[in-house]
């Protein structure tokens, strides 16, 4: 089984994303971030583009970042924040 971390995609409006998955990549302000479990905590901007997600069974998510918000990346915890 894949090593897997939370993720929460939230919007003013809704929460767009909530669950365990195994990797994560978002559109920064200076290019594409990987995201795997135990990443070194991080902050960043986020930036337009696309953000791809894999659960621990494999299945791939992909959702569209509007480019304002910020991404926070704790050890077993990922937040993204959209304005």
């Amino acid at each position: 089984m894949a090593r897997t971390f939370e993720l929460n995609i939230i919007s003013p409006e809704k929460t767009l994303y909530k669950g365990k998955i195994s990797s994560l990549i978002v559109p920064s302000e200076v290019g594409y971030l990987g995201i795997l479990c135990d990443h070194t905590p991080l902050v960043a901007n986020l930036g337009k583009g696309k953000i791809t997600i894999k659960d621990p069974e494999e299945k791939v998510v992909t959702l569209d970042s509007p480019g304002r918000g910020f991404l926070e990346v704790l050890q077993k915890k990922v937040t993204i924040l959209f304005n």
